[in-house]
């Protein structure tokens, strides 16, 4: 006999979506545990329940029925025999679209299909039970929207534009102006707040704040930049002091400007944590507002009464702030606060505010109305055909334009075009549900993206080495495997020759090798390695992650470590590459570590085959200069 409460859990439960039951059912309805349970109990199952599709179902009634039961760990007991229906990401997006009618458009979900065992080695990197756990919200979120979404013909609306005006500059109940950031930022988008500090203290904040995650209590604030003209307990004078806020870690230590503390002496994209000249003694009338011959004082950007324009630009290591077109200071980014969770810009306290604007902001490619869009699109690796290098690129949701700039250039080499080389983009999935609706879109026009099962914690990039490494033996068999990132060009022509040239067909570790290296145990450091991470002083050689290459063993090596809980997990990727292969050379592989200056990790220099940090602007310089010359030049 069922009781009460069971009674009215299996009426509870008829009342889901087909879709929250595929996800969150039981294993039999008369067990008696709550949804409560299974959606809190165990974040990580979801993930390992999912069916193991190499080639994903086209027909939602392919769901396959397995037995087993998940237990608390997330794995699958095979001593368990109740019978469920579990269906696979690729399972709920093919049945969620009525128009696909082929395996072909889930090639994004390859590499998906075969990282359930991360829930077995997430124990190893920070926010990794957090990462997947968001994974499953952010997927469930994109597939009830796929579901109802109208027809095909009703007009597509631009999700991500490029830019955010308020200048009406109302408060909300709160008390305080805020402004919706669509899709996140990245680099090179800035953020102006146009006002003027109110008369009676002048004290004013903005904050750059993500979106809370489900169990969160507080959203993270990926900065707090607090101006305080009227001093604190630890400043007697005017102050600008940045911070940043996780519901996981806190407030951080704070930035002070004029500093009192050895943090802000550190750069960030080779600038100045603090202006130097802020509370410098000024002689000036400029800033004092004194008549000529009064009395120095000391300055600062801004005033009581004065109209400031005020900047905050997305870096690549933080955020900078200029005040009336001058750097004042400059914020790096904190663990778990990166620049792409950014939702919303609020301003408050003694601040009359004229208006705001965001630009530069992440948008995609109207692709219904592309001309070029078959040009652009990556061709399907045959089933069984080996390639003889596959570049993997590390790309971050909504940096649209960075994809498609490569798109336009580098990836039209000849070898990508006729499948010698493949090219694919590694990309996680974002907590922004109209990110992950675009990125939904990209990969299936263009057919080079794989989005993998957790979101963008900066800490876990090791696990885009990994999907590398599985999607080139697993999905595709590639003879060698290249890792670079999506602001890094490459003369693919160049690697692919080199690496052949070497004739090393195992062992091999290519790239920008790094041999006498240790861990940065500054706390404060963005790579900040402790000594229960790392208790030696130096690492085995590694290559700069810009761009490496590795020979097929190799990846095959990580991809069996991985499946059997081996395979041991660092935060720096690169520096991970290099742990795993000095480990094999420790088992008895004859490792071949073979450097090449031409990979530029800091910019871009003559002479280059692979050259970092270039802005989608530069790319399309640099490759319409290597059309033009036939020289491997750079674009300022």
């Amino acid at each position: 006999m069922w009781t009460t409460k069971q009674l009215c859990i299996a009426v509870l439960i008829t009342f889901f979506s087909p879709l929250i039951v595929r996800h969150l059912i039981l294993n039999s309805p008369i067990s008696g545990t709550s949804r409560y349970h299974i959606l809190h109990a165990n974040p990580l199952a979801w993930l390992s329940n999912r069916v193991d599709a190499d080639a994903p179902a086209a027909n939602p009634a392919n769901a396959r029925v397995v037995s087993s039961t998940a237990d608390d760990s997330g794995s699958l007991d095979p001593r368990n025999s109740s019978t469920r229906v579990v269906s696979s990401p690729a399972d709920d997006s093919s049945s969620l679209d009525p128009r696909n009618s082929s395996t072909e458009r889930l090639h994004w979900l390859d590499t998906w299909n075969h990282m359930k065992q991360l829930t077995n080695v997430s124990t190893g990197l920070p926010h990794a039970t957090e990462a997947i756990k968001d994974a499953r919200t952010a997927w469930e979120n994109l597939m009830t929207t796929v579901q109802n979404a109208t027809s095909p013909g009703t007009e597509k609306r631009r999700l991500c534009p490029y830019s955010v005006r308020r200048m009406d500059a109302s408060k909300s109940a709160g008390g305080h102006f805020t402004m919706d950031i669509p899709c996140g930022l990245v680099a090179g988008s800035s953020i102006t707040v146009i006002g003027t500090p109110g008369s009676l203290s002048g004290n004013f904040w903005i904050d750059l704040v993500g979106t809370a995650l489900p169990g969160e209590p507080e959203e993270p604030i990926v900065l707090r930049y607090g101006v305080r003209l009227t001093g604190d307990k630890l400043a007697q004078g005017p102050a600008i002091v940045q911070n940043a806020f996780t519901a996981s870690n806190g407030w951080g230590y704070e930035d002070r400007c004029p500093y009192n503390n050895s943090n802000n002496a550190t750069q960030v994209d080779d600038l100045e944590r603090c202006n130097s000249m802020v509370g410098s003694i000024m002689n000036s009338t400029r800033h004092t507002g004194l008549k000529q011959g009064g009395k120095p004082s000391t300055y600062f950007p801004f005033r009581q009464g004065y109209l400031a324009i005020t900047t905050l630009r997305i870096g690549l290591e933080g955020i900078h702030m200029t005040v009336d077109g001058k750097h004042i200071t400059s914020f790096a980014y904190r663990a778990g606060s990166e620049p792409w969770f950014g939702t919303q810009v609020r301003v408050f306290g003694d601040f009359k505010l004229a208006g705001a604007i965001a630009s530069g902001l992440p948008t995609s490619e109207d692709l219904e109305n592309s001309l070029d869009l078959e040009m652009l699109k990556s061709s399907p690796i045959p089933a069984g055909k080996d390639l003889d290098l596959l570049i993997g690129i590390f790309s971050t949701a909504n940096n649209f334009k960075r994809r498609m700039a490569i798109r336009r250039t580098w990836m039209q080499y000849d070898a990508v075009r006729n499948g010698t080389v493949a090219v694919r983009f590694f990309v996680r999935l974002h907590t922004n549900l109209m990110v992950n609706k675009e990125l939904r879109n990209e990969a299936r026009a263009h057919g080079d993206i794989q989005v993998l099962p957790f979101v963008d914690y900066y800490s876990l990039i090791t696990w885009k080495t990994l999907a590398i490494c599985i999607y080139g033996t697993n999905a595709v068999s590639a003879k060698y495997l290249m890792k670079t990132d999506d602001d890094a060009f490459v003369r693919v022509h160049e690697i692919y020759s080199s690496v052949k040239q070497l004739n090393v067909s195992n062992g091999l570790l290519y790239g920008r090798i790094n041999s006498n290296s240790g861990p940065h145990r500054n706390s404060e450091s963005k790579w900040y390695i402790s000594p229960e991470e790392w208790p030696e002083e130096k690492y085995p050689p590694w290559a700069h992650g810009p761009g490496y290459v590795v020979s097929q063993d190799i990846a095959k090596t990580i991809n069996i470590w991985y499946k059997t809980s081996r395979l041991k997990m660092f935060k720096l990727e690169d520096v991970a590459m290099g742990i795993w292969v000095d480990e094999m050379k420790k088992g008895g592989l004859p490792v071949r570590y073979k450097t090449d200056k031409r990979i530029h990790i800091d910019g871009c220099k003559e002479g280059y085959i692979v050259a970092h940090y270039q802005e989608p602007r530069n790319m399309l310089c640099i490759w319409e200069t290597l059309l033009r010359t036939n020289q491997a030049m750079c674009c300022n």
